[in-house]
């Protein structure tokens, strides 16, 4: 079977109602606004679960979703990448669905209407590669503390997998939110002290992360997408000497280079999305996460000034890109599964 990188109709139907959700209801400037005070957006995040149905995508119809295939969940992605949009998303609709799908749990039911949100308890800077907890269950208790968890915060319900079972908890749980880099993506200390928790089911974690940093990469990719775009459109207006300050050749060139490596990312987002495969997802992260943060550096500098501001957004691209480039593995570990994958040895 032969596998198209193309956008389908239906991506092309579901992008555009998210890109103007979000430019209606969550500009940067408005998340701008919004991160010391309360980051998450959970207004946003309800319609966007009850109205364009996004909570559901990946969930059976049986079950109340959408029964959608893992490229539309990275169409979505891709343009919360783009409007560094503060909702759990990633976390609850994505990991946390993904870890819960084998079990046919009810739980599945009110995460695709949207009526609760789950984050799965490991760290967000857990690899696929090395996948473990520190969580101990005893008498169907849990005991232990993980930190770094994304989106624990807000979510009513937390997965632990723990001995290749997934645990359900929905309260008795220590939440403590922690600085974090990405203030649009709050990370939090999670502990757990004889924590009652209801065995869900077998739980296969390197599987589930290594799914999520394959979405992961279409993220990204929209945050390298929204630095290319809005940078351009910068470097059009800002005059220096009488002249657009993009007619200048050094920046003409940085910008064609900046192109070819987002380019290069949309087909591997792309392809991790419909293929799905350790080799697919390895290139993915080991492209894409520095093509994020190399296109927000760029947007920052060719900003100049205004770049360097905190009433810019565009800090809020770098730090977005920074943090993901360590979630769920980084480019290293990709790098290193990769030249396993396709059998190149490293270096004696």
């Amino acid at each position: 079977m032969t596998t198209t990188l193309l956008y389908s109709e239906v991506e092309e139907e579901l992008r555009a109602a998210v890109r103007g959700l979000l430019a209606d209801r969550c500009p940067p400037a408005a998340v701008l606004k919004r991160i010391e005070s309360e980051p998450y957006d959970l207004d946003l995040w309800k319609t966007l679960a009850g109205e364009i149905g996004v909570a559901g995508l990946l969930i059976p119809e049986q079950y109340g979703g959408a029964g959608a295939s893992a490229s539309e969940a990275a169409v979505v992605l891709e343009e919360l990448g783009r409007g560094v949009a503060p909702v759990p998303f990633l976390t609850s609709s994505v990991l946390a669905t993904r870890a819960l799908l084998p079990t046919r749990d009810a739980l599945l039911e009110e995460l695709a209407e949207g009526r609760k949100t789950a984050a799965l308890a490991v760290p967000f800077a857990a690899s696929p590669y090395r996948p473990g907890t520190a969580v101990r269950l005893a008498g169907g208790r849990l005991t232990g503390t993980v930190a770094g968890v994304a989106g624990a915060d807000v979510a009513d319900v937390l997965l632990v997998p723990v001995g290749g079972r997934l645990h359900a908890v929905e309260e008795g749980a220590l939440v403590r939110v922690v600085p974090s880099l990405d203030q649009t993506r709050p990370v939090a200390t999670v502990t757990f002290d004889g924590t009652e928790a209801r065995d869900v089911g077998a739980c296969d974690l390197a599987e589930v992360l290594r799914f999520g940093a394959g979405l992961l990469a279409s993220e990204q990719l929209g945050v390298a997408e929204w630095c290319l775009d809005t940078t351009l459109a910068h470097v059009r207006e800002r005059h220096q000497f009488a002249r657009p300050i993009g007619s200048f050749q050094a920046i003409k060139h940085r910008l064609a280079d900046l192109w070819l490596d987002v380019v290069r990312a949309r087909a591997a987002a792309r392809s991790a999305a419909t293929d799905g495969s350790a080799l697919s997802v390895a290139v993915a992260q080991s492209w894409n996460a520095g093509v994020a943060v190399h296109a927000a550096e760029e947007a920052l500098q060719l900003h100049g000034g205004i770049g360097m501001t905190w009433e810019h957004p565009v800090h809020l691209y770098l730090k977005r890109a920074k943090a993901a480039e360590i979630a769920l593995g980084t480019p290293g570990d990709h790098r290193a599964a990769l030249a396993s994958l396709v059998d190149v040895p490293g270096p004696e």
